[in-house]
């Protein structure tokens, strides 16, 4: 193979290694937001992560850790639980990060819903989802 054809596949490669890398790294963000089916009807989806082991992340009645927490049956989510999103707020810094003032307004079974911080969900860059998802009321 000549040295000009070897060059021009070389370079058709590192441009397709390029390109891969660069869809493999915008892939999660824009991922981490799904489309699901909640209470009958589809919407954007997310999963909870980032709960210690043994301990559950509290549903509450409004932004902030003020708030009083939903009927016991539904206020307790763990690691890989799917909610439904709603909209999205500020309240109080989570607990692992008190910077981080994001909330979500989540649907849940039997069409309940509450809040949850942000910071434990899997919905990725407020950059990404604030395109995705509406500021609440």
């Amino acid at each position: 193979m000549n040295s000009g054809r070897r060059k021009a596949l070389v370079g058709l490669a590192t441009a397709a290694t390029a390109t891969a890398a660069l869809l493999g790294t915008a892939a999660p963000a824009n991922a981490a937001i799904y489309q699901c089916v909640k209470n009958d009807h589809q919407q954007p989806c997310t999963t909870v992560t980032g709960i210690d082991p043994g301990s559950y992340l509290l549903v509450r009645t409004g932004p902030g850790y003020g708030y009083s927490s939903i009927e016991t049956a539904y206020s307790k989510l763990f690691n890989g639980d799917e909610v439904g999103l709603t909209c999205w707020t500020l309240g109080d810094g989570a607990y692992d990060n008190p910077n981080y003032h994001y909330w979500m307004s989540i649907d849940l079974p039997n069409s309940r819903w509450g809040y949850v911080n942000d910071w434990y969900l899997t919905t990725g860059s407020p950059d990404v989802w604030k395109q995705q998802l509406r500021q609440c009321p």
